[in-house]
């Protein structure tokens, strides 16, 4: 095997052994995927200022998120099916957070539940909500979640109906998956994938199954799932969720000023500027676009974070120049996660971390708090024109 030694290296590895439907839902985007590929795209846009002859020494990486100290303001993003891309995917993911000192967010929507990640876990992890019709099941969510002992509470808002994902559709994506003999093909080529899963119990989206009512088998599950997602879901909500958790919220999903303004004045303590990773409404602008403005009309008044189309250290350095306090890593470690395990995971940390000091350095600064746009030779808006 030769050496490994960025995020794409990864994500070639994880594609040979990750079955192709698993692999394909992480690494897709809805309908053309023009958003998708424009979040990592709109990156090269920006130019860094090189920076001489200034002292390098004692430089440090070590931040907050939301009051919480890390290591590099890094977390891992909440993602659904991680448990799919390995077996016990999630628990392991947040082992290697763990040690690490990174933020791990737990999924609504994940292969092993909230109870299973806190037994494998010794520190507090975030957890990501989806908000259900059922808003008894929601309840119970939260009420989990404050018994893991889980420090954040991410309400995802941009999720209300369902995206369309092509590849998904394509692929006839299920979990645990159908035994049809394409889907049979794929996992029998990929024999280490399969021990691993036949090692497990953790097969379905056990934060759901078992806790929601009328749901018993995969079908009722699938059904249940399919129908819940609330088209009804409005700013009032916050203020119930906020409330019933109790503890640190964060809103995820943000890509518009005016939406920013309206999420500073629930009270939340960090927003999440997102487009889902591209996987929600095609056509809609890349994440690192909108971050400047968003930043600028609200910085002051609520943490503002960064998710979608992060490949290296030097895109995490880029969106704390335009105004980000924290970002957010999802595709490059669920191809660490399926590549190597827990391994590939803490592999590709240390790979974002490598990027994002070296860069630092080249840079011309020692602390990661001291970054800003002065470190930037030039920003575009997503029509390529300077700025």
């Amino acid at each position: 095997m030769s050496a490994i030694v960025e995020i794409a290296d990864l994500k070639r590895l994880a594609r040979r052994r990750v079955p192709k439907m698993f692999f394909d839902y992480a690494d897709s985007g809805a309908w053309t995927e023009g958003t998708y590929r424009a979040n990592e795209a709109d990156f090269h846009k920006i130019k860094l200022r090189q920076r001489i002859l200034v002292d390098m020494t004692n430089r440090s990486l070590e931040s907050t998120m939301i009051g919480q100290k890390v290591t590099m303001p890094v977390a891992l993003a909440p993602t659904g099916l991680t448990g799919m891309q390995h077996a016990d995917g999630e628990m392991l993911a947040a082992q290697a957070a763990e040690a690490f000192g990174v933020p791990f967010t737990l999924s609504t929507m994940s292969i092993c539940s909230i109870e299973d990640v806190a037994s494998a876990t010794t520190k507090p992890f975030w957890f990501q909500l989806y908000v259900m019709k059922d808003r008894d099941f929601v309840a119970n969510l939260i009420d989990r979640a404050k018994a893991a002992k889980c420090s954040a509470l991410v309400l995802t808002a941009d999720l209300q109906i369902l995206g369309q994902r092509h590849k998904d559709l394509r692929n006839g994506l299920s979990a645990p998956p159908k035994f049809t003999p394409k889907h049979i093909w794929q996992m029998a080529t990929r024999p280490a994938w399969c021990m691993g899963m036949l090692g497990t119990q953790r097969r379905t989206f056990r934060n759901i199954a078992g806790h929601a009512k009328g749901v018993t088998d995969l079908s009722s599950l699938s059904s249940w799932t399919a129908e819940q997602f609330d088209p009804q879901l409005s700013w009032k909500d916050v203020e119930w969720i906020k409330e019933r958790w109790g503890g640190k919220l964060i809103i995820k999903g943000i890509l518009d000023v005016e939406d920013a303004k309206m999420a500073a004045q629930t009270g939340a303590d960090a927003i999440i500027v997102s487009n889902h990773g591209g996987r929600q409404l095609d056509g809609a602008p890349s994440s690192i676009s909108v971050l400047p403005e968003i930043a600028e009309a609200v910085g002051d008044r609520i943490e503002v974070h960064f998710d979608g189309g992060i490949r290296s250290g030097q895109d995490v350095l880029k969106a704390l120049c335009l105004g980000a306090k924290g970002t957010y890593i999802g595709r490059p470690f669920l191809y660490g996660l399926g590549a190597m395990g827990k391994a590939g995971v803490t592999l590709a940390l240390e790979i974002i971390r490598k990027e994002l000091d070296i860069t630092m350095a080249l840079c011309g600064k020692r602390d990661i708090r001291d970054v800003g746009p002065g470190l930037l030779y030039r920003a575009t808006d997503p029509l390529g024109e300077a700025v």
